[in-house]
């Protein structure tokens, strides 16, 4: 069972170290150490703490009702236009989702780097690699 330590663990969640260890402080993750003393997560538990977060957290009361159930919001980082296409690149926590869209779909979003957005992805082929 491959076990995570709390920053690598925060770094999955999104969330800084210091969050990440004050939830193991609450309890709300299980946690044990490791011969060096390291506090570490197993990883079935932190699979299901992720779960278990990303379903109580509040959500916007102005997102769009969307079949597409795999939302990443985060921060537009770059925005890049062309005379007919345009690619637009997001930070969400620890991922970066680049986006190729018209350049009419960005004018008319008035996306602009630093404002906030979310990235929804529907995919009939995602490919998962193992780390």
């Amino acid at each position: 069972m491959q076990s995570y330590t709390i920053g690598q663990a925060a770094r999955l969640l999104g969330v800084s170290p210091d969050t990440a260890r004050r939830w193991a402080d609450a309890g709300r993750v299980a946690t044990h150490r490791d011969d060096g003393g390291r506090r570490l997560i197993d990883g079935r538990d932190l699979a299901a703490f992720s779960v278990e977060i990303a379903q109580s957290a509040p959500g916007d009361e102005d997102d769009a009702y969307t079949s597409a159930r795999n939302a990443f919001p985060g921060i537009v980082t770059a925005v890049k236009l062309g005379d007919v296409a345009a690619q637009v690149e997001i930070q969400a926590g620890p991922h970066r989702l680049v986006s190729l869209l018209t350049r009419e779909a960005v004018e008319e979003l008035g996306l602009e780097v630093g404002m906030r957005a979310t990235a929804r992805v529907k995919s009939t082929s995602v490919h998962i690699d193992r780390v």
